[in-house]
């Protein structure tokens, strides 16, 4: 069920954004009026008032706020996120933005599969198995490639390769890509048969083309985060629309194939009509040269980053997984282009290098190389290219891997702490709940409390043998144990001259609530040596953790995990 509802999901969004463009076309004739550049701005102003007056709410990237349901929120996921990708990506793509489609899919049928799951009241770890599916079923329906519809779930939703995930996410792609044959038929995504297979020889230059996509990946990647950083200081989202749609409409005047998501633009470079995949552009003159259209397919590999993330930032929805095929295609097309123009006798396959360009940004920017394997195959039924694919693909990832430790979906969630990853032990942690280890039956005394106080007040009345010491702000200012009054707790004389801070003292450690993740927490009770470390939240005391509480916990979720 959860197949079929995210297939439908991927075919409303793709018929809604080629009806919006089709009556754009219709009504201002894109391929003649060089006036297209500024529908973007259209579109992100339709989203930006759509936001602000019915959503009321920023829109966060689709796959990374599922990441962070699924570790910290049981894999909830609100009502909102079911339609609110099906009104903003459409009008966001289908007025040019340069964006993709398959992280709203996946974003909206993740959520319809999360409610659905509450519905029935399903089990967390379960409901996180039917994220994965709706997942699948969205890629599976969008691409008709099932088989990289499922590795893909594995890969970047870290779910376990066992029979007992893969026969559910096996169904649900099937049911995604079979709703995508009988609403769209046979029509496929890219319209290319594969005419040259592997040659030996070539083995070197995919080798180089691993080495470039991985650079470029790890460019795309770090310029994502640093146009993200530049429109930070632009609070207001009129300003963010207004920087960034001037900066998309100047980029697509100068290059058209920016605008939307590209995926005709990855057919023209696979028919070889470079030409056309370029468009009309100001350099129109001068592309009887091929090192002018080199540069130029050169460019949009430079400049395709740079569009998408400044759609994000300009308030536009959608995802980055096609981009990144985008940006592959005009990378590998480049490679093949200047190694075929050197004039030192080499003659290799344009198309093949366009193919396998797309692989190794999906290795590089996603980290999820066999994705990117099964899906070139799948959708181009390049079976014949597995070898080159995975030269490429693997090299892509392992540089890019050793480069940055996070990607475009992970980095906010790495620096929390809140990434599930394959690590079981690390994954039992992320999904671990702090609330659920606090506890706050622990008798509080103040600082200027007397021994008798103390003694008549707290420690008569308390199960425990530690004593959280705090002001009037509710601020620790230290603890007491049990242990540093039992010489002369039934030293009477002492009683109205000892006062609590007196033999109070600093915990070894403290825990920040909402900072420190589960690993940390585990790592400070480790180097403390303590048995109880207390809870801080916005600088005033909340509760203590034992250590003896968080590893039940922690064995509980192992059992509950492995099941």
């Amino acid at each position: 069920m959860v197949g079929l509802i995210a297939g439908l999901v991927a075919v409303t969004l793709k018929n809604l954004t080629f009806f919006i463009r089709a009556l754009l076309e219709k009504g201002i004739a894109i391929t003649e009026n060089q006036l297209y550049f500024i529908l973007p701005v259209v579109g992100l102003t339709l989203v930006y008032l759509y936001v602000k007056y019915i959503h009321k709410h920023p829109l966060g990237h689709a796959v990374s706020s599922i990441l962070l349901a699924l570790s910290k929120n049981k894999g909830l996921l609100a009502i909102k996120k079911i339609y609110a990708p099906l009104i903003t990506a459409p009008l966001t793509v289908g007025f040019g933005g340069s964006v993709g489609l398959l992280g709203p899919a996946v974003e909206s049928g993740s959520a319809l599969s999360s409610n659905i799951s509450r519905l029935f009241h399903i089990d967390a770890k379960i409901r996180s198995l039917l994220i994965a599916c709706a997942s699948a079923g969205a890629i599976a329906s969008i691409f008709q490639s099932p088989i990289a519809a499922i590795v893909f779930a594995v890969e970047v939703f870290s779910i376990d390769f066992t029979m007992l995930s893969v026969l559910p996410l096996l169904l649900a792609s099937i049911a995604g890509v079979l709703t995508s044959y009988f609403f769209l038929g046979n029509e496929v995504l890219f319209k290319f048969s594969l005419t040259e297979g592997f040659e030996l020889n070539d083995t070197l230059f995919y080798v180089l083309l691993g080495v470039g996509t991985a650079f470029a990946s790890i460019y795309f990647t770090k310029m994502y985060f640093g146009i993200l950083n530049i429109f930070k200081p632009l609070k207001s989202p009129k300003y963010k629309l207004l920087v960034g749609g001037v900066a998309i409409g100047i980029m697509l005047y100068f290059i058209p194939p920016l605008y939307g998501e590209g995926f005709g633009f990855i057919n023209n470079l696979l028919e070889g009509n470079h030409i056309k995949a370029l468009g009309k552009t100001p350099f129109d003159t001068y592309l009887d040269s091929i090192w002018v259209v080199i540069l130029l397919l050169f460019g949009i590999t430079v400049f395709k980053a740079i569009a998408m993330t400044t759609t994000f930032a300009a308030g536009g929805a959608g995802g980055v997984f096609i981009p990144t095929m985008v940006m592959g295609s005009a990378l590998g097309n480049v490679v093949a282009k200047v190694i075929n123009n050197l004039g030192l006798g080499f003659d290799v396959s344009e198309s093949n290098f366009t193919l396998i360009g797309m692989a190794g940004l999906i290795a590089g920017v996603i980290h999820a190389p066999l994705t990117a394997i099964f899906l070139i195959a799948e959708i181009t039924g390049g079976y014949e290219l597995f070898v080159p694919l995975m030269i490429t693909a693997s090299i892509s990832y392992l540089i890019t891997k050793n480069t940055l430790d996070y990607t475009i979906y992970t980095k906010e969630l790495v620096q929390k702490g809140a990434l599930l990853t394959h690590n079981k032990d690390q994954t039992v942690l992320t999904l671990m709940q702090l609330d659920d280890v606090i506890e706050t039956n622990f008798k509080i005394v103040k600082p200027e409390m007397t021994l008798g106080e103390m003694l008549y007040k707290s420690v008569s009345k308390s199960t425990r043998n530690i004593f959280p010491v705090l002001d009037s702000d509710k601020k620790m200012v230290g603890i007491v144990l049990l242990d540093d009054i039992r010489e002369f707790m039934f030293n009477t004389e002492m009683y109205e001259t000892t006062f609590v801070k007196d033999v109070m003292h600093a915990p070894p450690e403290y825990i920040f609530y909402g900072e420190d993740s589960m690993k940390k927490v585990m790592s400070k009770f480790q180097d403390s040596g303590a048995w109880n470390l207390p809870v801080i939240k916005e600088g005033k005391y909340m509760g203590f953790i034992s250590k003896s509480k968080l590893l039940t916990a922690y064995r509980r979720k192992l059992i509950n995990y492995s099941r």
